[in-house]
């Protein structure tokens, strides 16, 4: 294997969970160019972040290397209904809103990967021209037995959960769309394994080279233990303003840094390796996080961008100054005070007023900028009052 192969192994691997299977991937590499990487992806409305991009990054990596990009859009599964690993089934979308979701998949995903080395495809294409004949056949090469080792199909069973026949179906589906496709690499997060595989072993059952499978793991949140999710609000989304973004990566722990570079930096690894050798020599952490930010601030906006969210971030919580943009929100109450921590949960501020009364006791709330160190504070109506919970989150309140 010479050494072109060994760089591109190298590239293809990092950050990845797991290779399936390494030597028949150098085989490929050395026998034909570029390979046919497919990754698939819901039909519902995506609202994109950084967990998300770990996989649109490496995808972009491949790119950069040369190889074709099948992105494919599940819109077959989606009509019917798509559990997806899920614990219940979705309910199916219309064609139309499977067509309008297409359309804001592009508009974000290509911040990310190369139009000209990107194909967009829909598995209705070859789905549609199956007849019911062929989905049984199709349904004939696995068993029961096979499709319960699938985690989620195994806990639902478990727990007398409900599994409905045609769910059975979507992996047989996500394995016969790498064989319409012919895959050379399928790519997923790791929760996907199951289904992945099933496209390497229908690509031999139609006498196919079976896709290798590439997994990427799953990036934790800015709490830095839950899985990333706007959910659970612990997110970065990638079309946020550029202050958003800067300000939400700067507030991750020192840890947690390395753990995002790892899985979204374009630095060479070589450069990565120098940036952790100086910060073990004594280098300021912030410093790296600094550049960090300022990299994916460039990526999804521009480097200008980028300047500007690293001076509005030294402006705001170096020397005290509030943002120019600080929402103003209006209380309307019967009552002639309000508790601090009801206010702060009705501003939006915090989700609850234990949370609340939480931030006041670790030190994260400030009121006219003076820290807050008594949970009994209330505000007198006719009050018009600046409101500060953690680093980035800042509002005027009017009290009526």
């Amino acid at each position: 294997m010479n050494k072109s192969i060994i760089e591109q192994l190298e590239i293809i691997k990092r950050g990845s969970h797991e290779l399936l299977v390494e030597k028949e991937l150098e085989i490929m590499l050395n026998k034909h160019y570029p390979l046919r990487i497919k990754a698939g992806f819901d039909p519902t409305a995506p609202d994109l972040h950084l967990g998300h991009a770990v996989l649109l990054n490496k995808l972009r990596q491949l790119q950069d290397m040369g190889h074709h990009i099948l992105f494919l859009i599940g819109d077959f599964t989606g009509m019917i209904g798509d559990p997806s690993g899920k614990n219940a089934t979705r309910p199916p979308l219309t064609r139309e809103q499977v067509s309008e979701n297409a359309q804001s998949y592009t508009a974000q995903v290509f911040k990310i990967l190369r139009p000209d080395q990107t194909e967009v495809v829909f598995n209705s294409t070859w789905m549609n021209q199956l007849n019911a004949a062929d989905l049984i056949k199709l349904a004939a090469t696995h068993t029961v037995a096979r499709m319960l080792e699938r985690d989620d199909f195994d806990k639902r069973y478990r727990s007398n959960q409900p599994i409905a026949i045609h769910e059975f179906l979507y992996p047989l589906i996500q394995g016969y769309d790498s064989v319409a496709l012919k895959a050379d690499i399928e790519i997923g997060g790791t929760d996907q394994k199951f289904n992945l595989l099933m496209g390497r072993e229908l690509q031999k059952h139609f006498t196919q080279t079976p896709q290798c499978i590439l997994t990427m793991p799953l990036l934790e949140g800015l709490d830095g233990f839950n899985k990333m999710s706007k959910s659970l609000n612990n997110y970065v989304g990638i079309t946020e303003a550029p202050q958003e973004i800067f300000g939400k990566l700067m507030s991750i722990s020192d840890q947690l840094m390395w753990r995002y570079i790892e899985l979204l930096s374009f630095e060479s690894l070589n450069t990565i390796q120098q940036w952790q050798q100086e910060v073990s020599e004594g280098r300021n952490p912030r410093d790296i996080k600094v550049l960090f930010a300022q990299e994916i601030v460039t990526r999804f906006h521009s480097a200008q961008d980028a300047q500007t969210a690293l001076t509005d971030f030294e402006a705001r919580f170096k020397r005290g100054v509030l943002p120019d943009d600080m929402p103003e929100k209006t209380i309307q109450t019967e009552a002639d005070e309000l508790p601090l921590p009801q206010l702060l949960k009705q501003t939006g501020l915090t989700t609850s007023t234990s949370e609340a009364l939480r931030m006041i006791e670790q030190g994260g709330v400030r009121l006219n900028g003076e820290k807050v160190v008594d949970r009994h504070i209330k505000i007198v109506r006719g009050s018009t009052v600046v409101l500060q919970v953690g680093k980035r989150k800042f509002a005027k309140v009017i009290i009526n």
